[in-house]
């Protein structure tokens, strides 16, 4: 046994590989990785005041349980955007998942295990075809990048591939400062880009292991295949961020645009304000997103959890109403039921776990948020996800923030 293969060996995580919260799962993703690759998986920018208000903001929410009369099993189960999920957490398209070498594949077969759907980015480093082939309920996202007919050719190959429903991301404003620092990614992992992430990886050696696949070592794609046609070779991540930099953003005339040439289920993410939530109704969406990109957009913006009450009251009975950012347990899936939301989209929790153990340690994410959600509701003494409501939560004054009204 060579040194390496030992030293794995000796892993507590090779003996017990399940990990029992998120908060764990970001722990065995940050002593795995080497440091450069976990730093991209933290993302914020500037102070981070968005970042944390998304996560601390759910603490401020407490429970009004009922004791007495729980039913004996509880009922998970949602329907979005067409699609019936097991559990009301779906996961939300990111870019790039190269912490693994099987990547989104990995995270679709896992969301495909535990019955739910996938948002799949347009930046992924696998061909969409390779994802809806091993889960039939993927969302395909798209930024406004380019013409309107490379925009038009990216969901339409999409929709050939299974595709179920087109998710538009409209916030980014290319703000890459930040005050803990920004990861050095390559533009692609060459000799060079190896060299220098060589000290880093060493001291990595199951993260060195995973990407030896019969006898020889795997090297990360930083390409974006989904940007062009099947078959041809994508930009590099950093060459499509430029070309998207380039593209003047959207008008609600173009979204409305690409809803009725794509002509199915229709989410508009990046939602804060209950103003553009109605005209997203108005364009025909069937589906939005309350998300601020996790905090990695435009720092300041309220956490979501606390514009989502306001915006689910305005059009909760015209579309899908989900909640993006800030879950980290399953009880944090509960608030935003109560508060509105349809379901909740996951980023940062299920690439901790794609980090720290692959399909598996996805599919250990959502089984410990489907645990949370279970327990919470029966300490809630409520039987099911749909008839959670304000009553059963603690708000405190001015804890909403209602914009755009």
């Amino acid at each position: 046994m060579s040194r390496l293969s030992a030293l794995a060996e000796r892993n507590p995580w090779r003996r017990n590989p399940w990990f029992e919260s998120v908060h764990e799962a970001q722990n065995r993703a940050r002593k795995r990785l080497p440091r450069t690759v976990y730093s991209s998986l933290i993302a914020g920018t500037q102070g981070g005041v968005t970042l944390n208000d998304n996560t601390r903001a759910f603490t401020e929410l407490g429970f009004a349980p009922h004791v007495v009369g729980a039913k004996a099993e509880r009922g998970l189960t949602t329907k979005v955007m067409g699609q019936e999920l097991s559990l009301p957490v779906m996961i939300s398209p990111t870019g790039v998942q190269a912490v693994d070498p099987d990547g989104e594949v990995a995270v679709a077969r896992a969301a495909a295990a535990r019955g739910t759907a996938m948002g799949l980015s347009s930046f992924a480093s696998k061909p969409v075809e390779e994802v809806t082939a091993v889960n039939d309920k993927v969302f395909f996202q798209i930024y406004w990048l380019g013409s309107r007919e490379e925009i038009l050719a990216r969901a339409q190959r999409a929709k050939e591939a299974g595709c179920t429903g087109l998710i538009v991301t409209t916030d980014w404003v290319f703000n890459i400062g930040r005050d803990w620092g920004s990861p050095e990614i390559p533009e692609k992992v060459d000799l060079k880009a190896l060299a220098r992430l060589a000290p880093e990886v060493v001291v990595k050696p199951r993260y060195a292991l995973d990407w030896i696949r019969d006898g020889r070592i795997v090297v990360p794609d930083l390409t974006t295949p989904n940007l062009v046609g099947r078959g041809e070779t994508g930009p590099t991540f950093f060459g499509a961020y430029g070309q998207w930099m380039n593209t003047p953003p959207p008008t609600w005339e173009d979204l409305q645009w690409l809803r009725e040439q794509w002509g199915g289920e229709f989410m508009v993410k990046g939602i804060t304000r209950i103003d553009d939530a109605k005209r997203a109704v108005d364009i025909g969406a069937t589906a939005i997103s309350v998300s601020n990109h996790g905090g990695n957009n435009l720092d300041g913006t309220p956490a979501t959890i606390r514009v989502l009450g306001p915006i689910a009251d305005a059009v909760g009975n015209d579309l899908d109403v989900l909640l993006d950012g800030g879950i980290r347990r399953g009880s944090d899936v509960v608030k935003a039921l109560a508060l509105g939301a349809k379901a909740v989209m996951i980023g940062r929790a299920y690439l901790w776990g794609l980090a720290a153990n692959g399909q598996a340690g996805v599919e250990n994410v959502l089984d410990l948020l489907r645990m949370g959600v279970d327990s919470t509701l029966l300490g809630l003494g409520v039987g099911d996800v749909a008839e959670l409501s304000r009553d059963d939560l603690i708000i405190p004054e001015g804890f909403d923030r209602v914009l755009g009204a």
